[in-house]
C-alpha cells in the first residue's frame, strides 16, 4: 500500500510550551490509524496540524507525496476537499435542518445544485442508519446519539479521501459507542477512505484500529498492531491500555 499520509520530525509550540515535539507518523491509503493518548498529550493539535489549520514551526506533513506545510490559500482549499471530519461534540449547525448539515461540504465546497445535495444527503443518513424524514428535524429535536450519526453522514458525504474521527464515542452510552463504532468501520470501508482517529477510548481503538500510536509528550512513543499492543513491553503503553493509576505516566495537577 502506497503511504497517504506522513509526518516527519514536526514541531509546534504554542509560547514556551512544546506541543508535537518531533512527531514521526505514517498513515498507509485506505488504513485506519488511531491515536492514543491522555489529555493534553497533542492529539488535536495533530489533527489540526495536518488539515492546514495550525503550521507547525519545523518538520514536513505530506498527503500523497505532495508537501502540505505553508500552502497558498488555494492551493490549502483543493487539499481540504480530500477531508472529512467527525467532530467531538458533534458541531452541528443548530440554524440548518439535519440534511443541511450534511450537505454542507457539497454546497459550499463542490457547488452542487440544492436538490442534488439534498438527495445525497438524504441517502448518506440511510448509510448511517437513520430514516431520511430525520432530515427535515433540527440538531435541537434529535438525540445525541443521532446527533453523532448525522456528524458521521456529513463526515463520509462528500465521499472524502480521509477522514478525521475526534474522540468519536465520547459521551455516549456503550452500547451508542459501539452502534457508532460499527458504522464508522462500515462507512470508511465503503467510501475506500484513510481515516485517522483519536481517542482516549480504548473499546473504540480496538474496533476500529488496523494501527495503533500512542503519542506522549508531544511525541509517537510506539505503534503497531492491536495484536502487538497487547503484547508490548512498553509500560507506558501497557498503563494506557490498562488504565493504571501506577506507572510511568504521571497526572499533572
Amino acid at each position: 500500500m502506497s503511504t497517504k499520509i506522513a509526518l516527519k520530525d514536526v514541531y509546534k509550540a504554542f509560547g514556551p510550551k512544546k506541543v508535537l515535539n518531533g512527531v514521526n507518523l505514517e498513515i498507509k491509503k485506505g488504513e485506519s490509524l488511531v491515536v492514543i493518548g491522555g489529555s493534553g498529550t497533542g492529539k488535536s493539535v495533530l489533527i489540526k496540524s495536518i488539515q492546514g489549520i495550525l503550521q507547525p514551526e519545523e518538520g514536513s506533513i505530506t498527503i500523497d507525496g505532495k508537501e502540505v506545510t505553508n500552502l497558498s490559500l488555494s492551493e490549502q482549499e483543493e487539499v481540504t476537499k480530500k477531508m472529512g471530519m467527525l467532530f467531538q461534540g458533534g458541531a452541528l449547525f443548530d440554524s440548518l435542518p439535519v440534511w443541511e448539515n450534511i450537505a454542507f461540504g457539497l454546497l459550499h465546497e463542490k457547488k452542487m445544485k440544492k436538490s442534488e445535495a439534498k438527495k445525497i444527503a438524504l441517502d448518506t443518513l440511510k448509510q448511517v442508519g437513520l430514516a431520511p424524514e430525520v432530515g427535515e428535524s433540527y440538531p435541537s429535536e434529535i438525540s445525541g446519539g443521532m446527533q453523532k450519526r448525522v456528524g458521521l453522514a456529513r463526515a463520509i458525504a462528500t465521499k472524502p479521501e480521509i477522514i478525521f474521527f475526534d474522540e468519536p464515542t465520547t459521551g455516549l452510552d456503550p452500547i451508542m459507542a459501539d452502534v457508532i463504532n460499527d458504522l464508522i468501520l462500515k462507512c470508511v470501508k465503503e467510501i475506500g477512505a484513510t481515516a485517522l482517529t483519536i481517542t482516549h477510548d480504548m473499546a473504540s481503538a480496538r474496533k476500529i484500529a488496523d494501527k495503533i500510536a500512542m503519542l506522549y509528550k508531544g511525541e509517537i512513543i510506539w505503534s503497531g498492531t492491536i495484536e502487538e499492543m497487547d503484547k508490548t513491553d512498553n509500560e507506558f503503553v501497557k498503563q494506557f491500555v490498562n488504565g493504571h493509576a501506577e506507572g510511568p505516566i504521571k497526572m499533572e495537577f
